[in-house]
């Protein structure tokens, strides 16, 4: 199974409307390990780290975000493979 790890960043009306537990739940159903976290910036950043498969549907699924958010933008940037098991919500930066 070929593996993925993600940084991710997505802009626009993205807090405050539920986005991080949004992808918790999601992530979590996806099998993928990881973290989620708001940034003081407006945006929120993300960790996906599991099959190139989840993690390509994870990273679809955040275009458009849970019911309220607007999304304007998803910068991804491949990541080094993360030792973390499961997904949670972080401290935000």
């Amino acid at each position: 199974m070929n593996e993925r790890t993600v940084s991710v960043i997505i802009s626009g009306q993205v807090q405050g409307v539920g986005f991080r537990w949004w992808t918790v739940n999601k992530a979590k159903a996806l099998g993928i390990n990881g973290w989620v976290r708001n940034r003081k910036d407006g945006s929120v950043e993300a960790l996906f780290s599991g099959s190139t498969h989840s993690v390509d549907n994870m990273i679809n699924e955040c275009y458009s975000g849970p019911f309220l958010a607007i999304v304007d933008k998803v910068e991804i940037d491949e990541a080094e493979r993360s030792m973390i098991k499961g997904f949670s919500q972080a401290l935000t930066i």
